[in-house]
């Protein structure tokens, strides 16, 4: 007993000498600037999200892991490039769209989704984590945090091949159909069995894949969205029109041809459009997000903070909502409300490293400057890769008072 007492206490002495090393390590570091140095410094704002979004054709829980594509591989791949025109792939964009719907088509998983996570966990090729890109890991396998990077493929298609039956080991219990190169599929078969094949959902991933990841499946089905959205074509525009004199009455109709309009950067048909859907529809969420989008195109700064206010009344979970609105009141020189939207986006979604970037920006202009310098380090270990972070960073590093 006396034995057992002993090893209790030590353990407890252990725990808390951990936590004091965290603790310690934590702690906001307190350093001097050179005030002329301060003056001549500005830091750069990350950009806002300005994708319009579209309704889905069903409801997000709805949605499966299993099943068939819904956009074309040309669109994944207008979709990729437009987040990012250089990703970190070691293939063209092309090959790695078709790596996708061949090996997700052949276990059964939607292509067109499995991608969306792959932008998610990847920053679109961006990386900035723990995963490296000459790793091939697309959906941050084994990156269990603490620095460490997860599993590394030989080839992107092997880590496409990887991504794609690490979900099929929570969609089914199908084993896959080719040979297993995910190296924890089978730790998923033997060790969690309460998962194993029973998800079902892209949402039922919240909290299993990523955690605590509480909108985790949502962020991927809306980058799965935006993906489908029309575009700016002149064929994109003669459909739009048929539909709307088809379904007068349609909300979903004018939200559509808004979209459209908005990637003309027609944006007072835009404008129009959006307000038409809501006549019909006052409570519908894509609309009004959209035309929060749109006002602040037209810089109706006010207006557009008042729409976001509805939209986040609608769809309370919109981390993107109060990152816009964050923004727009960042504008208005209003920077405890701003920073009150960023700390909101990041208690939903706590990656979001440009929200971090701006609580630094908002407490720089405050003239915090330590608080500004201890936000942009936490920025950028949240994203290494991030140009706006580390620009940031390097400015306000230049500027603090090098020790004698």
């Amino acid at each position: 007993m006396k034995k057992i007492f002993s090893l209790a206490l030590t353990i407890i002495f252990l725990v808390a000498s951990v936590g004091c090393v965290f603790a310690a390590k934590d702690k906001p570091e307190k350093v001097k600037f050179n005030k002329k140095m301060l003056k001549e410094t500005e830091l750069v704002e990350s950009a806002e999200r300005d994708d319009p979004i579209i309704s889905f054709g069903e409801v997000a829980d709805e949605v499966t892991i299993l099943g068939e594509a819904v956009a074309t591989p040309g669109q994944m791949v207008n979709f990729i490039k437009k987040r990012n025109p250089y990703p970190k792939i070691n293939c063209s964009v092309e090959e790695l769209v078709g790596y996708y719907y061949e090996e997700a088509t052949r276990e059964g998983i939607r292509p067109d989704v499995a991608i969306c996570q792959a932008i998610l966990e990847t920053g679109t090729w961006n990386y900035g984590g723990d995963v490296s890109p000459d790793q091939n890991n697309f959906c941050g396998l084994g990156a269990t945090g603490n620095k460490e990077p997860g599993a590394s493929f030989a080839t992107p298609q092997m880590g496409v091949r990887a991504h794609i039956q690490h979900l099929l080991s929570y969609a089914s219990q199908t084993p896959p159909k080719i040979a297993v190169v995910d190296p924890r599929y089978e730790l998923i078969a033997k060790f969690r069995p309460h998962i194993f094949g029973k998800i079902r959902h892209w949402t039922g991933l919240n909290g299993v894949w990523a955690v605590p990841g509480n909108q985790y499946g949502q962020t991927i089905l809306r980058f799965w969205k935006q993906a489908q959205n029309p575009d700016a074509s002149e064929e994109s525009l003669e459909y739009a029109h048929e539909q709307v004199k088809k379904n007068l009455n349609d909300a979903e109709v004018y939200v559509y041809r808004g979209i459209v309009y908005y990637e003309q950067e027609n944006f007072w048909g835009a404008q129009a459009d959006f307000k038409k859907a809501l006549e019909i529809d006052p409570n519908h969420a894509d609309a009004t997000f959209n035309l929060a989008l749109t006002e602040t195109k037209l810089k109706k700064i006010d207006k557009a903070i008042a729409t976001y206010d509805k939209y986040l009344k609608l769809y309370p979970q919109s981390d993107t909502g109060y990152y816009n609105r964050g923004l727009l009141k960042l504008r208005k020189k209003n920077f405890k409300e701003a920073i009150k939207d960023f700390q909101r986006t990041l208690e939903i979604q706590d990656r979001f490293a440009d929200a971090q970037n701006e609580i630094a920006v908002a407490h720089f202009m405050q003239k915090k400057y330590n608080d500004a310098w201890n936000d942009i380090k936490i920025a950028a270990e949240i994203n290494t890769t991030n140009e706006v972070i580390n620009t940031n960073k390097a400015k306000l590093e230049a500027c603090i008072k090098k020790k004698k």
